[in-house]
């Protein structure tokens, strides 16, 4: 599982981003944000580079004006790690890869003033990414991200918007990425800082996972970033499976 999972992130990240091989890593660059969660490099499994491999990467991230960074599932190339720390990297965390299978997948409600819908118009669109942008701590996006997100849906994308039933204000959103091998990442979660502690995380992810069980799916996984995400998660019926290792170049 931990290497079909490698193996869709790197499939993933050739959709959306600008892709070089250098040595044995896939650099991945966003052309349109320079979002460190956006701009990472997935090794080779197995994996063994040398300090020239890691300082080529260094290079191609900083003449691109991204910072040099890695996202990768740990127990497949064991020896990276230890190359980038020779080089200046930092281990940013070690984050649970959770993932949840048909049949396993639990309903969460929905809270009784909040609806669930897939975005279809452009002011929707718009809405779902102004929802992830603010609650990630990023600045409002553009009429151009909300086009953006309609072609990444028309690729097969699916995005869940939460909002309130009664005034149609935007609380919370989600995707799940371009499915491929049957296999998405469910992913860019966020709830507004008012409408938290609610269970709109949770309804989120459940929807979105049920979305992409009716499309095909039958492996749908995700990161947790804390022990409070692990809870919700597991509640809607993921399991921590592997480790991911995110790390990047001291500053």
């Amino acid at each position: 599982m931990d290497s079909r999972i490698q193996s869709y992130l790197r499939f993933a990240a050739s959709q959306q981003r600008d892709t070089e091989q250098i040595g044995p890593f896939l650099a991945t660059f966003n052309r349109h944000s320079a979002n460190p969660f956006l701009n990472y490099a997935i090794p080779d499994d197995a994996a063994t580079p040398s300090l020239s491999d890691v300082n080529a990467l260094i290079a191609a991230y900083e003449s691109r004006g991204r910072k040099p960074r890695l996202e990768y599932v740990a127990t497949l190339a064991p020896a990276v790690e230890e190359a980038l720390v020779a080089a200046g990297f930092t281990v940013e965390g070690r984050l649970p890869l959770m993932t949840c299978t048909p049949g396993l997948e639990r309903w969460l409600p929905v809270p009784p003033d909040i609806e669930l819908i897939v975005p279809v118009s452009d002011a929707q669109m718009l809405a779902t990414v102004t929802v992830q942008n603010e609650a990630y701590g990023e600045s409002a996006p553009s009429p151009e991200d909300g086009k953006r997100l309609r072609d990444r849906l028309r690729a097969g994308e699916i995005a869940v918007l939460a909002r309130v039933a009664s005034n149609k204000e935007p609380a919370g959103a989600g995707v799940c990425t371009v499915p491929g091998n049957q296999t998405t990442e469910v992913a860019g979660i966020g709830v507004r800082v008012a409408f938290r502690r609610r269970g709109i995380a949770g309804a989120l992810t459940t929807r979105l996972v049920r979305e992409a069980f009716d499309a095909g799916v039958t492996l749908a996984f995700l990161m947790a970033a804390h022990e409070e995400e692990v809870r919700i998660y597991t509640r809607a019926g993921f399991s921590t499976t592997g480790e991911m290792c995110k790390i990047s170049l001291s500053q």
